[in-house]
């Protein structure tokens, strides 16, 4: 396995239909583009077939999915377990790619992730639409205008650099999901004279059943919760059910009105700097006050 890719590639000249199957799908589309420029359709045809084929599998060295361990009192690490139900996608931000429709993978590895800003982003559209956004646009005739997030939204997510006089950093560290598994969709756009498909279009996905975590930390600065007046435990409770409808209910991929990035929660988990707990999310919501309560619980 070779991570500095691009140390690699410079000069190269790789045919993959006579390379070994390859760890990191991202090594291998890099090969299969040098390939594509003489044929591409080979290229593809040879990444569609392989690219399904091996697990992705890292050193444990680099602890990607570690879990989570808070520094300090009144700080929680958040972790819920879930597997896809419907396939996950996010366009790739690469300027060249074998295929149109690649999913987004990180940079040096090759790994197929959800960024933490798009959990961010994400999660607190789900809070919002928990405070009721849906009636609000409904009545602002499809608009957000004079939406204002609630404390116990800014408190987490923290607001906007000069949506108000005094800026606050939101108290939750969010952090990437990695995928090992890549499939593909495919759509199959039909001429209406002839009624027949005309070009398929391949998606590269996370197929469904994939196993990932949703991962996120509670860390407020000392007193934040009091400036804030806010509960720290109703502010994890309504958090913990968006997530819960985000992944469930709502979906958290690309194409979520085709149904998209919708999955089942496995377990759930909550890690102080002294305890822990293991279970459903409504096991976690019950727990919550005892995890605030405890000495050194609340920042």
């Amino acid at each position: 396995m070779m991570f500095d890719l691009q140390a690699r590639l410079a000069g190269q000249r790789v045919d993959p239909s006579a390379s070994s199957a390859c760890d990191l799908v991202g090594r291998l589309s890099d090969e299969c583009l040098s390939w594509s420029a003489r044929n591409g359709n080979a290229a593809r045809g040879c990444y569609l077939q392989r690219a399904t084929q091996p697990t992705l599998v890292l050193p444990g060295e680099l602890r990607l999915n570690d879990e989570l361990a808070p520094l300090l009192p009144g700080w929680l690490a958040i972790r819920i377990d879930f597997e896809l139900k419907t396939p996950w996608y996010s366009k790739d931000d690469r300027p060249f790619h074998v295929l149109d429709n690649p999913v987004r993978k990180d940079r040096v590895f090759g790994v197929p992730f959800m960024s933490a800003s798009s959990w961010k982003g994400l999660l607190r559209w789900s809070c919002r639409m928990e405070h009721g956004l849906l009636d609000h646009i409904a009545k602002h005739d499809g608009t957000m205008d004079g939406w204002q997030d609630p404390p116990w939204i800014v408190h987490p997510f923290g607001n906007a650099k000069g949506e108000d006089e005094d800026f606050s950093r939101g108290a939750l560290q969010f952090f990437p999901t990695w995928f090992d598994k890549v499939g593909f969709e495919v759509i199959n756009p039909h001429d209406r004279a002839r009624r027949a498909g005309t070009q398929p279009i391949y998606y590269e996905v996370v197929p469904a059943g994939c196993r990932a975590s949703l991962r996120l930390l509670y860390a407020p600065t000392p007193g934040q919760a009091d400036r804030q007046r806010v509960d720290p435990v109703v502010v994890l409770s309504r958090l913990l059910e968006a997530a819960r409808k985000l992944v469930t209910v709502y979906g958290f991929s690309a194409k979520r009105t085709a149904g998209w990035g919708l999955a089942e929660i496995h377990s759930a988990e909550i890690r102080s700097k002294s305890s822990s707990k293991k279970g459903t999310v409504d096991d976690l919501k019950a727990a919550l006050r005892e995890f605030i309560d405890a000495p050194g619980g609340q920042a």
